[in-house]
């Protein structure tokens, strides 16, 4: 197995001078050099092999035991240095402090095909940031992070990826619901791809430490790597940065409001600095249709990380970010212009992608009036997001109210409530839609072509990856691989696969796994 590694935040910053692996405070580092623990019993589960490819490696090395080991912790590869990065961030609006690569082990970086791949470890041990953790992970959130990385890659969400999901064949203790019944799980290390696993808290730390030279230089390292487009120098590039950082990272939460997607955490470090979608934890969609979910049973009270409220902590974020970056800028308007920018863009991009999921390819001013009334409507009842818009596509011009809601039929939970005022309701809407839809162009088909480009058949509904975490826990594998190819192809109709277009059973309704989740992995 032969990649080209061509590590550059390990070469080019500033690193921990206490080569010690103990959890202690990291001062004037990036990131503190450490070697991951070796696995007692490393077992392959499954590979991405598009993610495979893209970094140079054949279905041969795949299959090497250099491959197993690698990716495992088991052994470092020659010439390169593992390392845990240092960062801060906000938790749940709270500054934290020093937070870190608590359990991600970056290995190297690789180029291939003039792309570069950062590769990191979740699960393979402690850091000096792990604080009182173990640095380890368990099969059921590593599943959950293999699966929906790929899942959110099909579905054209900005992302990072997954290449390898391994047992460790360590037992590693955890307490799912936090509840006092802590109970021993198999151990398990995925390994995770992007061009770079750069956080918003990166740069936190070092302004909360009022540590401006560090500041700067991961700073102009990020420009010149991962934004070659600013070509202006000193606080005109932070100003850019900062701009290419919101249209990012707006870009992306549009991507997660469109396929119904609730990250759970959105921490400040847990937020990409390339707008990619990262760290995997108690994450969910949508299925009945309320904009106050959040998967998250932390989170369960205050609600802060619900769906509906996504792009406003993604403003709160960059605000934090602009914080930071105003060390070396001294100015606040500029800032101030590009968050409120983001504002009046998000208003803009969501009606244009709004109007993509209900098949409207141009623009009338009352499309937001009606876009703001299906939001009511689909909150009257239990109403299914994924199954509705795919099943809205085969509405018809000449269609009657009565019969477009026949063809929706089987995106509600309970159909035998769609009566009275409700009922009332969702004709008005309806009857509104198929009003609008006669000032369209296209026809039936070719409307319905769009709108299932944009409107996923598929999702990984946690009801979905449950049923994988229990197979697996039982030693069946099969269902993992199932998935990741049901999952490839998201917009296709799959006719094979019918039984993954339907509504969460009953059964998962309140089941662990299912409706909401723990930050436990």
């Amino acid at each position: 197995m032969k990649l080209h590694i061509n590590d550059t935040f390990n070469k080019e910053l500033p690193a921990d001078k206490n080569k010690n692996n103990y959890p202690r405070q990291v001062m004037d580092a990036c990131f503190s050099y450490v070697t991951p623990t070796v696995p007692a019993q490393p077992k392959l589960l499954h590979v991405s092999t598009e993610m495979a490819a893209l970094l140079g490696l054949s279905e041969t090395d795949i299959a090497s035991q250099t491959f197993l080991d690698v990716f495992t912790g088991a052994k470092t590869m020659e010439g390169t240095q593992a390392y845990a990065m240092c960062y801060g961030g906000h938790q749940f609006g709270n500054w934290a402090g020093q937070l870190g690569d608590g359990r991600a082990i970056n290995l190297a970086e690789v180029l291939h095909n003039k792309q570069r791949w950062a590769l990191q470890l979740k699960g393979a041990g402690h850091t000096p940031y792990s604080r009182s953790a173990d640095g380890l992970a368990v099969l059921r959130s590593s599943i959950r992070e293999h699966l929906c990385s790929e899942a959110m890659f099909h579905l054209g969400v900005p992302t990072t990826r997954s290449l390898a999901l391994s047992l460790s064949g360590n037992d590693v203790l955890r307490d799912v619901m936090y509840n006092g019944n802590a109970a021993y799980e198999k151990g398990a290390i995925v390994c995770r791809v992007a061009p770079s696993f750069i956080r918003f808290g990166n740069f936190q730390i070092f302004a909360s430490r009022n540590d401006s030279s560090n500041l700067k230089k991961l700073s102009d390292y990020t420009i010149k790597h991962f934004f070659p487009s600013i070509k202006s120098t000193g606080k005109e590039s932070y100003i850019a940065f900062f701009n290419a950082v919101v249209n990012q990272t707006l870009a992306m939460i549009i991507h997660w409001q469109r396929v119904g997607f609730v990250h759970g955490v959105m921490n400040t470090d847990n937020m990409s600095i390339l707008g990619l979608t990262i760290d995997y934890g108690p994450y969910g969609w949508l299925e009945n249709y309320d904009k106050d979910w959040t998967p998250n049973t932390t989170d369960g009270q205050q609600r802060r990380y619900r769906f509906g409220n996504q792009p406003m902590v993604g403003l709160w974020n960059l605000y934090q970010l602009a914080n930071a970056l105003y060390l070396l800028v001294g100015e606040a308007a500029p800032f101030e212009a590009a968050l409120e920018r983001y504002k009046q863009e998000y208003e803009t991009a969501k009606t244009t992608m709004m109007r993509a999921k209900l098949g409207l390819a141009l623009e009338e001013e009352k499309d937001v009036d009606l876009i703001i009334a299906l939001e009511k409507t689909l909150a009257l009842i239990e109403t299914d997001m994924t199954l509705f818009f795919r099943l809205l596509a085969n509405t018809h011009k000449t269609d009657e109210a009565q019969a477009v809601l026949s063809k929706l039929k089987a995106a509600f939970y309970e159909p035998t409530t769609l009566t009275g005022d409700v009922l009332a309701q969702w004709t008005t809407w309806l009857q509104t839609y198929l009003s609008r839809l006669q000032k369209e162009i296209l026809v039936a088909e070719e409307r319905k072509n769009q709108m299932n480009q944009v409107n996923p058949k598929y999702v990984l509904r946690n009801y979905m990856a449950q049923l994988a975490i229990d197979a697996a826990d039982k030693g069946d594998y099969s269902l993992i691989e199932n998935l990741y190819q049901l999952l490839k192809q998201p917009y296709a109709e799959q006719v094979d696969q019918e039984k993954w277009f339907a509504k969460r059973p009953e059964w998962a309704r309140h089941k662990v796994g299912c409706s909401m989740l723990s930050c436990s992995s």
